[in-house]
């Protein structure tokens, strides 16, 4: 055996937490089976790992992108799998990171199989950065709005979006500063659960995002549009936002619900929207402690709780709708439907809607490891949020284009427009 296997991160071991990396080995022996790892630990202490065995080429070199994992935690070509595959090492954990300016840690390792079990040969650490170089992160504590704002570098003015991850209370960093790294001026906010804020709510007031909507647009390197980003809850409170607010030219909605769930919503201290609520009694309880909610809504378009959709007819701004067919949180998808079938029922066009197959709840940046079940804010409980590893990655990595192409194109600065044509 060669003392000099080398393992490779390409094009560097530095790079962006959404940005992909191809994994190489070299002076292995020819047909030598080797295990590929990967581990990470997780701001809770949590520790993600993955394995699969690959076999060396003629040359005595493997390559992630071109050869496929013969078993492990994947199997066939994944150049990214290692990542995406990881598990945690307690049930029902998702990958906790909402602090921007630690980069995610990798160790990526090659172990030999055949000559004593599990020597070490190579390793290589990955740093998955979430703040782009040049980006600015400023903590924002003004008035009520308790976040934090992400400007790239650059005169700008940029695109500019609000980033809604409230629920389950505190502050997530990670989407925004993603954002921010392609360009886009992002704050994201927290609801409750952060710096001194309440630790829980028991209803949701719009005011509080128009405040954050104004804080946005006075900032100076945004142009004249603001756009909103939202996964779960936090949809349902974008398509409120977009129906009642002035200022939301741009709605992402990421399995969401077509109603207002769980919790009263008020504008202006009168309740615009009661809330849809669960039926206790179809939650499934599964064998891993778990429980699947998926149909355990009540159902919106029922006579008696038509009152808790949203009315986003009166929308003025664009959104895009973006549903997993596998979420097991709630049936995203059958919502997803009912937004578009309202919206053209009022002879609306100012939406685009995709679907992804096999895809969980978690629809976040890509090639974070894939969460299928963790602790539940509303339910107290671990939740299945449902998806298949691979399909779910998939989608992941295209979302997140998708959404800055969308971002991009009805979000440009007319300032931009017009510097140009001078």
């Amino acid at each position: 055996m060669s003392a000099q296997v080398r393992l490779r991160l390409l094009p560097r071991a530095r790079c962006m937490f959404d940005e992909p990396v191809q994994v190489k080995v070299d002076g292995l022996r020819s047909g030598h089976v080797v295990t590929m790892r990967a581990r990470s630990t997780d701001e809770k202490g949590v520790v993600f790992s993955s394995s699969a065995s690959y076999k060396a080429d003629e040359s005595g070199e493997i390559d992630l992108e071109r050869d496929p994992s013969l078993s492990g935690s994947y199997i066939g070509v994944e150049p990214m799998g290692l990542l995406w595959s990881m598990r945690p090492d307690t049930l029902h954990k998702r990958f906790i990171k909402t602090n921007s300016i630690n980069p995610h840690v990798v160790k990526f390792s090659v172990q030999d199989e055949e000559e004593g079990k599990g020597r070490m040969l190579a390793e290589a650490t990955n740093e998955r950065l979430l703040l782009g170089e040049g980006v600015n992160r400023r903590p924002v504590k003004e008035g009520n709005i308790r976040g934090v704002l992400f400007t790239p570098p650059g005169e700008g003015p940029f695109p500019a979006v609000l980033d809604l991850y409230t629920f389950g209370g505190g502050l997530s960093e990670k989407r925004a500063s993603l954002l921010a790294s392609h360009g886009f001026v992002v704050l994201t906010v927290a609801l409750y659960g952060h710096d001194n804020m309440v630790k829980n709510i028991k209803e949701v007031h719009l005011d509080y995002f128009e405040e954050a909507i104004e804080f946005l647009k006075k900032q100076d390197k945004v142009g004249s549009k603001v756009g909103v980003i939202s996964i779960s809850k936090s949809a349902d409170i974008s398509l409120s936002m977009a129906s009642y607010l002035p200022d939301v030219d741009v709605t992402v909605w990421i399995n969401g619900c077509s109603a207002n769930t769980w919790l009263p919503l008020y504008y202006k201290k009168s309740l615009i929207l009661p809330p849809l609520m669960i039926d206790i009694s179809k939650v499934i309880l599964t064998e891993s402690g778990a429980i699947n909610c998926k149909y355990a809504i009540h159902n919106p378009l029922a006579e008696e709780n038509k009152a808790t959709l949203v009315p986003i007819e009166q929308a003025k701004g664009r959104f895009l709708f973006m549903a997993s067919e596998d979420d097991l949180n709630w049936d995203s998808k059958a919502y997803m439907e009912q937004v578009v079938e309202r919206l053209q029922r009022h002879g609306k066009d100012n939406f685009e809607s995709v679907s992804y197959p096999g895809a969980g709840h978690y629809l976040d940046p890509p090639y974070g490891p894939h969460c299928p079940s963790s602790f539940h804010a509303v339910a107290g409980k671990p939740v299945l949020w449902g998806g298949e590893p691979r399909s779910h990655a998939e989608a992941k990595v295209h979302m997140w284009k998708k959404i800055q192409e969308f971002l991009r194109t009805h979000l440009s600065c007319d300032d931009t427009q017009s510097k140009a044509k001078l």
